[in-house]
C-alpha cells in the first residue's frame, strides 16, 4: 500500500463479535477526521482504512475485503459512483454508504438504485452510527440467505438425481419447484411448469380429490395415495403420490412437498398376474361344468336314438333332429371348454408347422369370401416343435376366423412364422414370456383393429364383441389356453382402423441343442460411437432401446414422439447417422415423420420397428432404400444386427 494511505485503529466494547474493518474514500483531512470521531463514539470495535483517490483505492481493495465502504460522493478526479462501480465488481456483498456534503432528493434516489447501501450527509452524522449498523445486519442477511439459497441449490442438485418425480408447490396448487424426475416422467421442462398450477398441468384442470387430499396434508402432515395424471403428450400415467406438509419452524405452512413414482407398468405386470390366475380358477371351473354337461347331454343324444328305433311319426322325427341338433351343438361347445380348461389333450408329438400352415392356407382360401387374400410367409428352415397338431390346427383357425370376421369389407389374411430367441430384452417388457428358443405363429389381418379397451378382455371366456348367436366368447381364451399349456406364450398387438396381429410362441422342440448351438454365435456387432435417433412414445421401450445401443457402442438421442423426432433431427441432422423409430405414436405418428425426415435428408437410413408390420404405409416404406422394418416385440441381438446391416447399407435376413 503507498505511504498516503494511513491506518487508524480504534478499539471499543462493540457488539459484534469480530472486528469490523472498514474503507474511507475521503479527500478532505478535516472530514475524515469528523468521521473518526464519530465512529469512536459508536462503541463498534473497528479498524479503518483511508484512500483519498481512485489509485488508493484500488489498491486498497487489495488488500482487502473489507465489511464496509464510506465514500465522498464527489472528488476532485474521481467520484463515489465510480468508486461504488469498482467495488461492486470485485465484492459484489461489500455494502457502501455514501457520506456526503450535500445531496439532493433525485440523486439520493439514483445512489440506492445504483446499489449503494445508504447515504449520510455530513451534517447529520449522528446517523451513520446506525446506518452502520443495519448496512452490517443486512449484509451479514445476504450472506445468511446466500448460504441458504446455495444449500438448497445443493439440495435441488441431488433431488434432480433421484428418479421419482419431486415437485413442491404452495397450498393453491402453485408449483415452486420441480425436479428432472419430473420432467421426465410427465415432459414438461422445468422453466414450463414452474408458477403453474398442479391441477390444470397433470390434470387438465379436472382433479376432483385434490381439495381433500390437500386438507388431509394440511391437518395431518401427511398424505398417500394413488393418482392418475396426464403427461404432456397426453398420456395417462399411474403414480404412488405422497403429500408432506413443509413446517417452517412453528410459522403458519406454505408449501407441500410431492413424491410422485411411477408404478404404470407395475401395476400392469400386477393386472397380468391376476388375469393368470383368474382364466386358471375359471378354467378349473369351466373344467368342471363340462363334465357335468356331458353327463346331461349324453343321455339326450342316447335316448334321441332310442325313439327313433320306436317308429315315431314324421312330426316327431322333426322334434328329434331338433333335438339331436341342439345337442350336438351343444356337445361342440363343451368340447371348446374342456379344450380351454384343459388346455392341451392328447398325446405330443414333434411336429413340422409348415405342413398345418399350408393345409390351412388351402383351406382358408376354399371358405373365406373372395375379398379377403390369403398370403403365407414362412421360411425354409423352420424348427420343430412338441405339440397336438389338432390342437395347432385350431389356433389358427380360431385366429383365422377371428381376422375374418375383423374385416367384413375384405382386406389381407397373413400367417407367417419365424424361429425366434428369446432374451432378456424381450422379457423386460413382456414377463408373461420363457427365455430360450420358439417357434412363432403370426396371424394378422388388416381389418377394424381392437380398441384399448377391449384389447384387456379378449382372452376371457365368454367375452364377445359379436351379435347374439353369432360367437361364443370362447374363440381366443381357447387359443391361449392351448398356446399356455404347451409352454408358450401369446402376445396381441392392435391398431384401430389399420388391423391386428397376434403372435403365439411355442417352445422349440430341439430347445437344448439351439441353446448350444446359440451360445458359440458371434456377439452381435457393435457400434463405434455413431449417433442414433430413437423416437417411441413407450417410456419402457424407449429406455431399453437407447440402454442397448448404448451398451453396445452407439450413441442414441431419444425422443418421445414424432414431432419431437423432426425437431431433433433438423437440430442434429450433421451428426444423425441413423433413425430407430416406432410408427403408433401420439402428436405425430412414424410414418408422417420419416416423410419429414426425407424431405430434410433424402438418404436418412431408417429402421421401423412396429407390431404391424402388414401395415399398407409400413410395407410401402419397407420398399424404400435405406429402410429395413423389425417386428415387435424384438431380441438386442435382433436389433443390433438390423441396425449394423443398414448402416453398412445392406439387409437383414428375416
Amino acid at each position: 500500500m503507498s505511504n498516503s494511505i494511513s491506518r487508524d485503529q480504534t478499539k471499543f466494547d462493540s457488539e459484534a463479535q469480530a472486528r469490523i474493518k472498514i474503507l474511507h474514500l475521503e479527500d478532505n483531512a478535516n472530514d475524515r477526521e469528523l468521521v473518526a470521531a464519530f465512529l469512536n463514539e459508536s462503541g463498534i470495535d473497528l479498524e479503518v482504512w483511508h484512500a483519498q483517490n481512485e489509485k488508493e483505492f484500488r489498491d486498497a481493495l487489495q488488500n482487502g475485503p473489507f465489511d464496509l465502504v464510506l465514500a465522498d460522493k464527489s472528488l476532485p478526479s474521481f467520484d463515489g459512483l465510480s468508486a461504488l462501480t469498482i467495488l461492486k465488481k470485485s465484492f459484489p456483498a461489500t455494502p457502501f454508504i455514501f457520506v456526503t456534503g450535500s445531496m439532493g432528493e433525485e440523486a439520493a434516489i439514483e445512489t440506492i438504485k445504483t446499489g449503494a447501501t445508504d447515504y449520510i450527509l455530513k451534517n447529520g452524522l449522528v446517523r451513520l452510527a446506525p446506518a452502520i449498523h443495519r448496512a452490517l445486519n443486512e449484509a451479514r442477511e445476504r450472506v445468511r440467505v446466500n448460504h441458504a439459497e446455495e444449500r438448497v441449490r445443493e439440495q435441488a442438485m441431488l433431488l434432480d438425481e433421484a428418479h421419482d418425480a419431486i415437485l413442491v408447490c404452495n397450498l393453491d396448487g402453485v408449483i415452486r419447484f420441480w425436479n428432472k424426475g419430473a420432467q421426465k416422467l410427465y415432459g414438461w421442462p422445468t422453466e414450463e411448469a414452474s408458477g403453474k398450477n398442479i391441477i390444470d398441468l397433470l390434470s387438465k384442470g379436472n382433479f376432483p380429490g385434490f381439495e381433500t387430499i390437500r386438507q388431509k396434508a394440511v391437518s395431518t402432515g401427511k398424505w398417500m395415495g394413488e393418482l392418475t395424471h396426464q403427461t404432456k403428450e397426453g398420456k395417462s400415467v399411474l403414480t404412488e403420490s405422497r403429500w408432506t406438509l413443509i413446517d417452517k419452524r412453528g410459522a403458519s405452512p406454505q408449501s407441500i412437498l410431492i413424491i410422485n413414482t411411477d408404478i404404470t407398468e407395475k401395476r400392469q405386470l400386477e393386472t397380468q398376474f391376476l388375469r393368470a390366475q383368474r382364466m386358471e380358477s375359471i378354467g378349473i371351473l369351466a373344467g368342471g361344468i363340462a363334465h357335468d354337461l356331458n353327463n346331461v347331454l349324453a343321455p339326450i343324444l342316447m335316448a334321441s336314438q332310442l325313439i327313433r328305433t320306436q317308429s315315431p311319426s314324421p312330426k316327431s322325427l322333426e322334434w328329434l333332429d331338433m333335438l339331436e341338433k341342439s345337442a350336438g351343438h351343444g356337445a361342440e361347445l363343451i368340447k371348446q371348454i374342456l379344450t380351454f380348461a384343459r388346455g392341451v389333450e392328447g398325446e405330443h408329438i414333434e411336429v413340422q408347422i409348415t405342413h398345418l400352415i399350408r393345409e390351412m392356407q388351402k383351406l382358408l382360401r376354399e371358405t373365406l369370401p373372395r375379398s379377403i387374400r390369403v398370403e403365407v410367409n414362412i421360411p425354409k428352415n423352420l424348427w420343430i416343435i412338441k405339440a397336438v397338431p389338432t390342437h395347432i390346427n385350431q389356433v389358427l383357425m380360431n385366429l383365422s376366423v377371428n381376422a375374418r370376421d375383423a374385416m367384413p369389407n375384405g382386406g389381407t389374411l397373413t400367417i407367417s412364422a419365424a424361429n425366434v430367441v428369446i432374451d432378456d430384452t424381450y422379457l423386460r417388457l413382456h414377463p408373461e414370456g420363457n427365455r430360450g428358443v420358439h417357434v412363432m405363429i403370426n396371424v394378422t389381418d388388416t381389418g377394424t383393429g381392437i380398441p384399448l379397451e377391449i384389447l384387456k378382455k379378449i382372452y376371457d371366456p365368454f367375452f364377445t364383441t359379436k351379435e347374439a348367436g353369432k360367437g361364443t366368447g370362447l374363440g381366443l381364451s381357447t387359443v391361449h389356453g392351448i398356446v399356455k399349456n404347451h409352454g408358450g406364450f401369446i402376445h396381441v398387438y392392435s391398431e384401430p382402423g389399420k388391423g391386428t396381429s397376434f403372435k403365439a410362441y411355442f417352445p422349440a422342440a430341439s430347445a437344448g441343442l439351439i441353446e448350444d448351438k446359440n451360445e458359440h454365435l458371434e456377439p452381435p456387432p457393435r457400434g463405434h460411437g455413431e449417433v442414433i435417433l430413437v423416437v417411441d412414445d413407450e417410456p419402457a421401450i424407449l429406455e431399453m432401446t437407447t440402454s442397448i445401443l448404448e451398451a453396445h457402442g452407439y450413441c442414441p438421442l431419444p425422443a418421445k414422439n414424432g414431432a419431437e423426432g423432426v425437431a431433433l433431427f433438423a437440430k442434429e441432422r450433421e451428426r444423425i447417422s441413423l433413425v430407430l423409430t416406432d410408427i403408433m405414436m401420439p402428436v405425430m405418428d412414424g410414418v408422417a415423420m420419416i416423410h419429414a425426415l426425407r424431405a430434410l435428408d433424402p438418404t436418412i437410413k431408417v429402421v421401423i420397428l412396429s407390431g404391424l408390420m402388414e401395415n399398407y404405409q409400413v410395407a410401402q416404406l419397407a420398399t424404400s432404400e435405406y429402410i429395413e422394418t423389425v417386428d415387435k416385440p424384438y431380441t438386442s441381438r435382433k436389433l443390433l444386427i438390423s441396425v449394423d446391416n443398414v448402416l453398412k447399407g445392406t439387409r437383414s435376413v428375416t
